[in-house]
């Protein structure tokens, strides 16, 4: 009695799951995606089937597997699994996972896997916890995060496991997950019928951005939006649904049903994370680059996720100097505009100021002369000697200057060239080197005839 009593509320309780739960993998043949670690003959694969599975770190997007596979793994070597979340765990927890896998170990020969999901959430100091068992073996560690485990892993830990990155799974795979699901009798909807169109699967394919969770969400979204019409078109449905899935009025879904099933596209972005630091460094490449199209783009990323438009008009100003420079002496106005429109009318209508002055940037003659200029004086300040200003330059406007030598400076403008024979450094250090674009080549020529007139007066 009490047996049939556990089945039914199992069936009970697997009946309750999403579609995406439902439809996990049952092994590794089932997964998708991450070929590029997980294929025949690369590194995971090959760990697996050596048995020779070491403490590893899956980082990546939300809805590309790390979950699944850590689950798969430990089916697949059959090892004790324990599934936790940072959030939700303390080291007293930690400690108690730990000494039983070590009792494990010890009594049954039988080695464990703790998944710790969202790993980044540890504090060092917790991270600390897992480094003596982790290092002797005691426990095969699989940390799941979201965030660059460079930064949010302790270097200890991270010396110590295997990082394997996560990509978004491709279209294809999606459509595959999708056309799945809705065949699979068991797990999925292969008992109901149901026609979906192919532009439908493709939008979901596209709009999903990857996440496999995401995609057969709307899947089930749709089909019980579906369904609940065409039971209501029926007195009876709930009959035929128990009785025959088959017989019910099939379910329509195309490329409308997809779009309302998912509604917006939500953009994976973390706005102190990596995707900001990411996207944020593809916006300055494509403008340094010249490639307004890749430009822009990075910029709508960036405005659609939710980015300050200031942050975005603060960096188009850096760029404007360090990389165009006086190539283009404009850039910088331009910059300077954008950043003062941008401040007075937020968005949605700075995207505008703001594509207008990527555009530019990505499109004016670059020159990075005077950025490297003042590094490299900066870097002289810094470390080498400290130059003292040359007498005839100093201030000579008060009474006493004279009497401390601060005479002989020549004013340009009594020349009529406008130029004088004058050392204003000294010392012999070239700074400022002129390229052959934009503006700059006049620079460049001006400078020459200043080094023709003082070679004349040698």
């Amino acid at each position: 009695m009490v047996d049939l009593w556990s089945e039914r509320r199992e069936k009970r309780l697997k009946t309750a799951e999403p579609l995406a739960a439902r439809m996990r993998p049952r092994d590794l043949s089932e997964f998708s995606g991450q070929e590029h670690f997980l294929g025949e003959g690369k590194l995971l694969r090959r760990m697996l089937e050596a048995d020779r599975m070491t403490s590893v770190i899956f980082y990546g997007p939300p809805g590309t597997g790390k979950t699944t596979l850590a689950e798969l793994i430990a089916r697949h070597t059959n090892r004790h699994f324990d599934r936790a979340n940072a959030t939700a765990i303390g080291v007293k927890d930690v400690r108690i996972i730990l000494d039983a896998a070590v009792k494990r170990l010890a009594d049954d020969e039988r080695k464990s896997i703790l998944f710790l999901d969202e790993i980044h959430r540890f504090n060092r100091a917790q991270q600390d916890v897992l480094l003596r068992d982790v290092e002797r073996g005691a426990i095969t560690l699989i940390g799941a995060t979201t965030e660059n485990p460079f930064f949010a892993v302790n270097s200890p830990l991270i010396s110590r496991s295997q990082i394997f990155q996560f990509q978004p799974l491709s279209e294809d795979h999606i459509a595959a997950l999708i056309r799945r699901a809705i065949s699979d009798d068991e797990r999925g909807y292969g008992k109901q019928a149901i026609e979906i169109s192919d532009d439908a699967i493709a939008h979901w394919a596209t709009a999903c951005d990857g996440d496999a969770r995401r995609a057969l969400t709307a899947l089930e979204i749709a089909v019980l939006s579906g369904g609940a019409s065409a039971q209501a078109a029926s007195a009876d449905a709930q009959a035929m649904v128990d009785k025959s899935p088959k017989s019910q009025p099939a379910i329509t879904i195309n490329l409308d049903v997809a779009q309302e099933s998912i509604q917006r596209k939500a953009i994976v972005y973390d706005g102190t994370g990596d995707e900001h630091y990411d996207t944020i460094s593809a916006f300055i490449k494509s403008m340094r680059g010249s490639d307004p199209d890749a430009a822009v783009y990075w910029l709508a990323r960036m405005l659609e996720s939710g980015e300050d438009p200031m942050f975005i008009a603060r960096r188009i100003a850096i760029l404007a100097s360090e990389d165009i420079g006086n190539a283009d002496p404009r850039a910088i106005q331009v910059a300077a505009a954008a950043y003062e429109i941008t401040h007075r009318i937020g968005m949605p209508e700075c995207q505008l100021t703001l594509s207008q002055a990527a555009v530019y940037m990505a499109t004016a003659p670059k020159s990075n002369a005077s950025a490297t200029a003042i590094w490299s004086a900066m870097k002289d300040v810094r470390e080498g000697r400290t130059v003292p200003v040359p007498k005839h330059l100093r201030d000579g406007h008060y009474k006493g200057a004279k009497k401390l030598g601060h005479t002989g400076y020549q004013y340009a403008h009594a020349s009529a060239g406008g130029w004088v024979d004058q050392d204003y450094l000294g010392v012999d250090k070239n700074y400022y080197t002129p390229t052959e674009r934009g503006y700059e080549q006049r620079i460049k020529e001006f400078l020459a005839w200043i080094e023709q007139q003082r070679q004349a007066h040698e």
